[in-house]
């Protein structure tokens, strides 16, 4: 009887201890392939639906072993929504882990400075892992930076971050602008920034070409950009070669050596600084200004200072054999 007890009783313990020591070492196990590959959690999933959809990609073996886990050894944090690397064949203890901890895989789209709406558009299109199609932003209203995305989302929502972020940069700098800005409305910040963003790839010289372009404004001066002949013609697009002459006297709302005043609108989108620059822009008298030969520009106070200025440029430019 005591003989028949004891095995009763050993058996009993395998029967429940084998099944336990499986589990917990299934649960714990690390991961044993170096493969990982992406899982995405959507917004408002219920644990169990990610329990099933980890067993269907094949990352976990038993969806119902992974809740049990879940539900002794997950502690009270909640997963998080988004795109996850998940070791293939690791334990539950790992995997759960990693989407409890809302470390989301990154992925950025980056609007560089000054890059025109035209090829926002072809950078948001040429994203494979976003959806949909988007028109070509209004110029000007996309906030140059770098924005995070999910695989599978919409285009749509993106370039909306995008706007929104030039929106609220607007709101955010123009109560701060300084009595000396030469522009009346946030939109003709904009337009202006867009030209001193085109101007010059020198950040130092931002509230210098700032001020020089406010004081033309204030003069009635044309501003004579040369990116404002470019934009009608490219849709701000390099060019690829020099201005012609007749590019030059074109008349249209956009070429500012053929009108006095700011252009019809934006002619790419700026970034923060330049648009910070243009609502504080530099005290100076300058009213002229010409390439250094070394990245900047020479400015000039008068026409005959402004005229030895280019003549120094153009032998630069004959040293380089460029004329």
């Amino acid at each position: 009887m005591k003989r028949g007890f004891l095995i009763a009783l050993v058996a009993a313990f395998v029967l429940v201890a084998l099944p336990a020591g499986w589990f917990l070492g299934s649960w714990f196990m690390p991961a044993v392939l170096e493969e990982e590959r992406p899982f995405i959690v959507p917004e408002g999933a219920s644990l169990s639906t990610i329990a099933v959809k980890l067993e269907e990609e094949g990352f976990i073996a038993s969806s119902d072993r992974f809740l049990m886990g879940a539900k002794l050894f997950g502690g009270s944090r909640h997963v998080k929504a988004g795109e996850f690397l998940l070791p293939m064949e690791g334990g539950g203890s790992q995997i759960l882990s990693i989407l409890q901890s809302g470390d989301v895989i990154r992925r950025l789209i980056t609007v560089p400075e000054g890059m025109p709406s035209i090829m926002v558009h072809e950078r948001l299109m040429a994203e494979e892992l976003l959806v949909g199609d988007v028109s070509v932003p209004v110029e000007g209203s996309v906030l140059p930076d770098s924005y995070d995305f999910q695989r599978g989302e919409p285009r749509s929502e993106v370039l909306t971050r995008m706007q929104t972020a030039m929106t609220e940069l607007i709101r955010e700098l123009w109560p701060k602008r300084s009595p000396d800005t030469a522009v009346k409305t946030p939109e003709e910040a904009v337009i202006l920034a867009s030209i001193v963003e085109k101007e010059t790839g020198v950040p130092s010289e931002r509230r210098m070409v700032a001020g020089l372009y406010s004081n033309r404004l204030r003069e009635g001066m044309m501003l004579q950009a040369d990116p404002t002949i470019i934009y009608p013609i490219t849709k701000g697009k390099p060019l690829g070669r020099r201005i012609r002459q007749s590019e030059i006297a074109a008349v249209n709302d956009y070429n500012t050596y053929a009108m006095a005043g700011l252009p019809k609108g934006p002619i790419t989108n700026p970034g923060r600084e330049s648009i910070a620059a243009v609502l504080n822009p530099e005290k100076t008298s300058a009213l002229y200004m010409v390439a250094d030969g070394e990245g900047g520009h020479v400015f000039a106070d008068t026409l005959e200072q402004h005229n030895e200025n280019v003549a120094k440029w153009f032998a630069i430019r004959r040293e380089r054999g460029e004329m």
